[in-house]
């Protein structure tokens, strides 16, 4: 950022100066205003404008948790440059606890959006015109859905040279190779040429605080690294990178239950999982095809035949 002004939402932010913006999602049948608020800080020093952002998806509280944090703990003021924080993107279906908005709609597939386009497209169209623009680089927090639990990753595409190091710097105990979905926020901000990292931990309705925990001082590295905050950046242990890979589903109709830790690497053959009928006569076991590290599983007590139950590396670095 230059000495030029600084100018979000129609309202100029002044270096040394935080403030909160709202941002109205629609105008209620009750005749109340609905509003996503958007906490702005920006330093003394330019610098580069980083955007942290969860809950587009309203039922994935850990990642609202995440940007929580990094809040409160005053992460969010930084060195140099500016950080935007937005912890609730999907506010509607954050209230209702839902991943889509009421028009049933998934936000994340409704960009860049349209002005005269459903409730979630003209939304998706107000961030892409008067935010997406202003910023430099995105983090974007979510957790596993449809009952999956993941094992904190980090997805981006592998051929983007920076976006890969920014993930490497983040910290987390897996980064993913990963296409970008047409439509949704990332293939927006890539097609802007801006870095985007998305963080995938935990499930749906549950705050797990080694999630939380992971994201934090993920984010927080990406700030050291941008010379936004200051101090060592912390890396527990080298990433495993995952170039490949692929959810193994179950062969049977039953009764689940995963045996192993998620993020655990297992042989080949190792049975990881066990489905079972509710009478007692018929238990199959599910086994590893080959040597794999199990990044993300399927929760729910009972499956069928093809449902997605263990989310594995098909090469491991």
């Amino acid at each position: 950022m230059s000495d030029k002004k600084f100018v979000i939402l129609g309202r100029e932010i002044k270096k040394g100066e935080g403030t909160v913006l709202e941002v109205e999602v629609a105008k209620l049948h009750t005749r109340n205003s609905l509003s996503m608020p958007v906490i702005v800080e920006r330093s003394k020093l330019d610098g580069p404008v980083l955007l942290l952002m969860a809950g587009v998806h309203g039922d994935e509280t850990n990642g609202v948790a995440i940007v929580r944090d990094i809040i409160r703990k005053k992460l969010n003021k930084p060195k140099r440059g500016t950080i935007i924080c937005i912890p609730v993107f999907n506010v509607f279906g954050y209230l209702n606890q839902q991943r889509e908005f009421p028009d049933g709609r998934d936000l994340n597939r409704m960009f860049p959006g349209s002005l005269k386009g459903s409730l979630a497209s003209q939304f998706a169209y107000k961030f892409t015109r008067e935010i997406a623009p202003l910023v430099d680089y995105v983090m974007d927090f979510h957790t596993g859905g449809a009952g999956r639990d993941n094992s904190p990753n980090i997805r981006c595409v592998f051929q983007q040279e920076k976006t890969l190091e920014l993930a490497k710097v983040f910290g987390a105990p897996f980064i993913v190779n990963s296409n970008v979905i047409p439509k949704s926020i990332r293939e927006t901000i890539s097609k802007m040429g801006k870095p985007m990292l998305l963080f995938e931990g935990g499930k749906s309705l549950e705050i797990n605080h080694k999630v939380v925990s992971c994201g934090v001082q993920g984010a927080l590295n990406v700030m050291k690294h941008l010379h936004m905050q200051e101090g060592e950046i912390i890396i527990q242990n080298d990433p495993v990178i995952i170039q490949k890979s692929k959810w193994l589903r179950a062969p049977y109709s039953g009764i689940f239950q995963s045996v192993i830790e998620n993020g655990s690497m297992v042989k080949h053959k190792t049975v990881i999982g066990r489905i079972s009928d509710p009478f007692g006569e018929f238990e199959r076991k599910v086994t590893a095809p080959f040597d794999c590290y199990v990044y993300g599983l399927n929760t729910a007590p009972i499956v069928y035949k093809g449902d997605a139950i263990f989310h594995v590396s098909m090469d491991k670095k």
